[in-house]
């Protein structure tokens, strides 16, 4: 599972609000909601997200979480 709450931290951090992400950078209210519940994203979404907020890497907002019920 893919879990996105590094992003929350990184938006507060830089003073980026949903509304803003919403307003003055174009990324859907929908994909908005989407990663506020850990659900499927669009790589678009990952990429506008990033070059925003400046990311070096994925993993500045999002976090692999290997599902407990996976065979190893």
């Amino acid at each position: 599972m893919i879990v996105y709450d590094k992003l929350w931290d990184v938006l507060k951090e830089k003073g980026i609000s949903q509304n803003r992400l919403y307003k003055e950078h174009g990324i859907s209210r929908a994909q908005i909601h989407r990663l506020k519940h850990n659900q499927v994203v669009y790589t678009s979404t990952l990429d506008m997200l990033c070059r925003i907020l400046q990311c070096n890497d994925l993993s500045d907002i999002a976090t692999y979480i290997p599902d407990k019920n996976e065979d190893s």
